[in-house]
């Protein structure tokens, strides 16, 4: 089963962890990681969701993952020294500590985690796999339910409302579906007042259980 970085270390050196670096707050839809740079950091997520997307030949993304609170993003290509395999951005404000590649390698070395943060890795990696499989042979409300269901698992708020601060175009690239096919999707749900959708773009999810029940009868 997969488990977040501050599981894998546990919460005592999650804690030390948090503090080599100060928390800054950082915006939704800011790119918080960029596919191709090189690791020159580590971001730790103390609050907020992102999403892991690989970008294609032609600049389509593809969603790969959504990470929450408790994980550590970018760590890999600061391990291996590779350029960044993916980018990350943020889906709903965050609050991270920014861990220079020195410090962070230091700290791995001092506590022996390195087995347990590449094993972890190639959790990650059998997730998008799969996740990828997903995006590429299921319905368009298949797709769209499920990477709805992951935002809204991994986001920070609280209570039965939801809000994904992603537009309709934003959501039909990172499912790869045109922008009419995810407004199709949404409609019934719409009209079913399982979510709503916001003057400026983005959903208010009210019922992500009867969405996926729905999205499911598509197949």
């Amino acid at each position: 089963m997969y488990q977040p970085h501050e599981t894998v270390i546990g919460e005592q050196l999650w804690s030390k962890l948090r503090k080599l670096a100060p928390e800054r707050l950082r915006p939704a839809r800011s790119m918080l990681l960029r596919q191709g740079d090189p690791g020159t950091q580590v971001i730790l997520l103390a609050s907020g969701s992102t999403l892991v997307t690989l970008a294609g030949a032609h600049g389509q993304r593809t969603l790969l993952a959504v990470r929450g609170a408790g994980e550590l993003l970018g760590e890999l290509a600061v391990l291996d020294a590779q350029p960044r395999s993916a980018s990350v951005i943020a889906a709903e404000p965050c609050r991270v500590h920014i861990i220079p590649a020195p410090d962070f390698l230091a700290f791995v070395q001092r506590y022996d985690l390195l087995a347990s943060l590449l094993r972890h890795a190639i959790a990650r990696v059998r997730e998008a796999e799969t996740v990828r499989l997903e995006m590429a042979t299921a319905p368009v409300p298949v797709r769209l339910a499920a990477a709805l269901s992951r935002l809204v698992q991994a986001a920070s708020q609280v209570g039965s409302q939801h809000v994904v601060r992603l537009t309709q175009t934003e959501l039909s690239q990172l499912i790869g579906a045109s922008r009419n096919g995810v407004g199709s999707a949404l409609k019934p749900w719409r009209e079913q007042g399982w979510l709503d959708t916001e003057a400026g773009g983005g959903l208010v999810i009210h019922d992500m259980a009867a969405i996926q029940v729905h999205a499911e009868e598509q197949k």
